[in-house]
């Protein structure tokens, strides 16, 4: 950004900080409070029809699955692994589908409690005002209300992974830090397609694989107690889920996705491609986290969360995912020097990302051009955000060798 227009844009804030700061926190509270009142509405007075519809499919799964009855090829919407199930079970296994709604109400509340406890602890931010405005990042995303109106699983997964990978970069190799820590990671994989990137963290930040060994063996183990519960044989189990999960993909990916290497392939007639293509950036990703292993966790966790959102499919609810590098951006604005135009460049891209993570699901449902413009301004957002986290890291990584 040119030095000039980089330092007028720095003292216009420095001027109207407290302004911009407090007309954003009145702005993102209304629609906070707005949209947090609808979707928890849904979620659990609605029909199942309009609300819950997610938690209702994972409520006749779990409990299909633990009688033993056949839950993939006979349920259009199993798509998750076995070990999910058995992580879900506590959950939604063993109640009614009200009481679900209820319980699943209460462990939503206290998951985004978790959340906002840990993104502006971590953020950097120094006054109370600026810690209002990082909790209402996460409270009036619209991602945020839907996945509360479907008792979809992001809102859990996320302070998981983020609670997790935090207790392990502390750990230094402690056993206690070490068990927790796994622990959170395996219970974040619940939801693998927003889980698996993160592993490349689990096995470089610790600086040991012990965590990796633990959430691996963790999985082996909830599979075969999952699967104890089925007839069917363990391989068969396994590739039945991964029929229906590419299916699912190839499927669902134009109507209900967007902003992914899966909706891009199905947009262009090249679903063929979406396995090797998914596989290849998760590849990619492993190398960048490697080579960069040492820099700052949330520049990581931003980048990779980015990837996450990227690599397969999601639904508008997992654009949640969002939320890292927007705390990454919070915190480059925060703490990069006052002659470095890194922190005017951080704090524009973060405006506009909050704006746009503002935007309601309905444009993305609705007809042309509104659709169209959801979805490639989006895209071209979070692009935006990727492209200026790897250079960050990049000249970090450079100044550090050069020391």
């Amino acid at each position: 950004m040119n030095g000039g227009f980089s330092d007028r844009l720095r003292g216009w804030w420095e001027r109207h900080r407290l302004t911009v700061l407090r007309s954003a926190v009145v702005v993102l509270a209304v629609f906070a409070v707005l949209k947090l009142g609808t979707e928890f509405y849904r979620l659990l007075g609605e029909s199942r029809r309009q609300g819950a519809v997610d938690l209702h499919q994972r409520h006749t799964e779990v409990h299909q699955w633990f009688a033993g009855q056949v839950v993939y090829g006979a349920i259009r919407t199993a798509t998750y692994p076995p070990a999910s199930y058995a992580i879900l079970w506590p959950l939604v296994g063993w109640l009614e589908f009200t009481p679900v709604r209820w319980l699943w109400a209460a462990s939503t509340v206290a998951a985004i409690g978790w959340l906002i406890y840990l993104i502006v602890r971590d953020s950097g931010a120094t006054t109370r005002l600026e810690r209002v405005f990082v909790a209402l990042l996460l409270l009036s995303m619209n991602a945020t209300g839907v996945a509360i109106g479907n008792g979809q699983l992001p809102l859990h997964v996320l302070p998981a992974l983020v609670a997790g990978l935090v207790l392990l970069q502390r750990a230094r190799g402690q056993w206690r830090e070490e068990l927790a820590g796994s622990v959170l990671i395996l219970a974040a994989f619940v939801k693998p397609n927003m889980a698996i990137p993160f592993f490349w963290l689990v096995l470089v930040v610790p600086r040991n694989f012990r965590p990796a060994l633990l959430v691996g063996v963790g999985c082996v183990a909830l599979t075969l107690l999952a699967a104890s519960f089925q007839e069917a044989g363990l391989v068969p189990l396994l590739r039945d889920w991964v029929a229906r999960g590419v299916a699912t993909s190839t499927r669902d990916s134009v109507q209900l996705s967007y902003g992914n290497l899966h909706s891009w392939a199905a947009a262009l007639g090249l679903e063929r491609w979406n396995t090797p293509a998914s596989l290849g950036l998760l590849a990619a990703l492993g190398g960048w986290v490697y080579h960069h292993r040492h820099s700052d966790l949330w520049r990581l966790l931003g980048v990779t969360a980015l990837v996450a959102r990227l690599w397969t499919y999601h639904g508008l609810y997992d654009d949640v995912l969002i939320l890292l590098p927007m705390v990454a951006l919070f915190r480059i604005a925060k703490q990069s020097p006052a002659t470095d135009g890194a922190a005017v460049i951080a704090g524009v891209l973060l405006a506009i990302t909050t704006l746009a993570m503002l935007a309601p699901a309905r444009l993305f449902h609705g007809p042309p051009p509104g659709c169209w413009l959801f979805s490639a301004g989006h895209t071209m957002v979070w692009g935006a955000i990727f492209i200026f986290l790897l250079d960050r890291t990049w000249r970090d990584l450079r100044r550090r060798g050069s020391s």
